[in-house]
């Protein structure tokens, strides 16, 4: 198993320092939480909570006894347990997941940008099965359906369009109960959904530090059934939280573990994924900035902090750009962030596929992204020493001047290289007879030949109608 990280900002003392200012916020400042059950339980268990201000407190021998039950070792999986995603992963590597919440679309045939439709939420799902890299998604907000509903429209085109896992968003707290019901329906009842969780629901806090009654909704619900929980802090540097890396780091962390520790109060054990998606703001226009420098460090310094300071598992942006198209900027920043976040340990890198600080997303800019990650993942996974990788026997015999392309060890590792599928390695010559084509073509041509037989799962037609049913019932009672 490789370190946690190849790289590192500060010292082990330094994170030790970091790791005291977050339990000293939360035991001396605390958070504002808006959830009765929630309150209840924690100050049974041994927060200091004030029922009228609806503030908590956290001694730090409550914070260490409880960070403590989160599971280091677990599986997120798709439909019936497929496509499983172990934490950590067996090769010391990351998983992958695609971008959330999403409003916008460039289409891949005409490159047109326009607002995402259902039918676009079957084409992402299709294609995600169908990408090695690319370990569970998200989906985006469709814009032809109700907007009360639409996360939960959504939903139910991922699960009849994919196995692999998903990760929900839910839009309101009156999407909660119909989007885990649509989970039950898929997984043909509670106890199919207890074995094995096709989702896991992320989380958020109303940064800094309060919590709002439907993410704190989402917890309970998630323990209630055993799903997989993925805690998310949103801090914008400047605007949200401190302007300074280590500053919006220690808001981060320390939302993150309320957020944790809560969930194993309500049902110790539950699998937990900290998450921090990281933004600065650019003071000259207001705006909030993905890929800035200053967001990227923020966002590998949360991870280092996570894995140092506390063991746990970790989640942050992997991919992305702040451009508005697939161009040579969009592709700069999301392979110097992929490669970052990889460096700094994540077990997650987030928001493939997706452009314009996290607001689109591109189908073939997904298909580069998964090809980046199988590089990223080339780059950084161990290497195996003994006598065979050091080609021993043939340098004890080789003369000077000699070559290696005909012996028996080159033939034996001649296919462990990674082989590129959309990124060209030919000569001018060929590369012109072939058409020119860059690097956004062959992913067209990827992409045509990756959909030429995707469709719907089939799953079975009461599975489908009960579905429906969810939806159309929550279509009904969330707008009325």
């Amino acid at each position: 198993m490789m370190p946690f990280s190849r790289m590192a900002y500060f010292s082990e003392e330094q994170f030790e320092r970091m790791r005291d200012r977050v339990f000293e916020l939360l035991e001396t400042r605390g958070v504002r939480m808006d959830h009765d059950t929630a309150l209840k339980a924690l100050d049974k268990a041994g927060a200091r909570v004030d029922m009228n201000s609806r503030m908590v407190r956290f001694p730090v021998p409550f914070l260490q006894e409880h960070v403590a039950q989160a599971p280091r070792a677990f599986t997120l999986a798709g439909r019936e347990g497929k496509h499983p995603l172990p934490f950590p992963r067996k090769d010391g590597t990351f998983h992958t997941r695609t971008n959330t919440g999403a409003q916008s679309w460039i289409e891949p045939e005409t490159g047109r940008y326009r607002r995402v439709i259902q039918d676009d939420i079957a084409v992402w799902a299709r294609l995600v099965d169908r990408l090695e890299h690319i370990g569970f998604a998200a989906f985006p907000v469709p814009s032809d359906v109700p907007d009360a509903t639409a996360d939960i429209h959504a939903l139910k085109s991922m699960l009849l369009n994919m196995e692999k896992h998903i990760w929900i968003q839910p839009y309101s707290g009156a999407s909660i109960d119909p989007l885990i019901r649509l989970l039950i329906a898929a997984a043909g009842g509670e106890e199919g959904l207890r074995a094995h969780p096709p989702a896991s629901f992320i989380t958020c806090s109303l940064t800094p530090l309060e919590f709002k009654n439907m993410d704190l909704e989402v917890i309970v619900q998630c323990g209630r059934y055993g799903i997989p929980l993925q805690p998310c802090s949103l801090p914008s540097a400047g605007a949200t939280g401190p302007i300074t890396a280590p500053g919006v780091v220690v808001l981060a962390a320390a939302e993150c573990l309320v957020m944790l520790v809560t969930s194993q109060v309500l049902s110790p054990g539950l699998p937990v994924i900290p998450t921090s998606l990281q933004f600065t703001t650019d003071m000259t226009t207001g705006r909030s900035l993905q890929s800035s420098v200053e967001a990227l460090r923020q966002s590998a310094l949360f991870v280092q902090f996570m894995k140092m300071g506390f063991d746990l598992p970790c989640h942050t942006y992997g991919s992305g750009s702040d451009a508005p198209d697939l161009d040579a900027q969009c592709m700069t920043e999301r392979a110097l962030q992929a490669l970052l976040m990889a460096l700094s340990g994540a077990d997650v890198l987030g928001a493939a596929g997706q452009l314009e600080v996290a607001t689109t997303i591109s189908p073939l800019q997904l298909i580069i992204d998964d090809e980046v990650f199988g590089m990223v993942r080339g780059i950084i996974s161990d290497m195996t020493l003994n006598d065979d990788s050091l080609a021993w026997a043939d340098l004890k015999e080789c003369r000077p001047g000699a070559q290696f392309l005909t012996h028996t060890h080159t033939f034996e590792h001649c296919r462990d290289a990674l082989m590129p599928i959309n990124f060209t390695r030919l000569n001018r010559e060929t590369w012109e007879n072939q058409g020119k084509k860059d690097l956004i073509e062959k992913a067209g041509d990827t992409f045509r030949n990756l959909m030429k037989e995707a469709g719907p799962l089939g799953l079975p037609q009461e599975t489908v109608l009960e579905m429906e049913r969810i939806v159309e019932g929550a279509d009904k009672e969330i707008q009325s």
